[in-house]
């Protein structure tokens, strides 16, 4: 009897530590997917690429990185002082859902131009 219940709390201390490595993982997973989406969508905007195909190319980013992509905005705000050109930012949001559970993690992201002070 002592050894049925040990072999149900190592079963559910197994199966929680698995589950908390797959969020782990997912998390990681996600946060991957979002970076490179924004960075690519940003590698577009620099040379010129409007919201729809910034957005386009980080959500085949994000699909190519088994993610979704949630959202994606183009911000064209910032200018670069010493050189007066402006400086894109691409803000985005990506989902991955979470091996062998029904959960999901959002994760979010930004890439762009920063300005120069100088």
């Amino acid at each position: 009897m002592l050894a049925i219940a040990l072999v149900g709390i190592v079963s559910v201390v197994l199966v929680a530590a698995l589950t908390i490595a797959a969020v782990a993982i997912a998390g990681q997973q996600a946060r991957t997917a979002a970076d490179l989406a924004a960075l690519a969508g940003a590698g577009l905007a620099i040379q010129g690429g409007d919201e729809a195909s910034v957005c386009a190319v980080a959500s085949s980013t994000a699909a190519n990185n088994r993610a979704t992509l949630s959202s994606c905005r183009l911000e064209r705000t910032a200018i670069d002082r010493a050189t007066g050109v402006e400086l894109p930012a691409v803000h985005v949001q990506v989902t991955r859902g979470v091996g062998g559970t029904g959960w999901t993690i959002q994760v979010r992201a930004a890439a762009g131009g920063v300005p120069r002070d100088s």
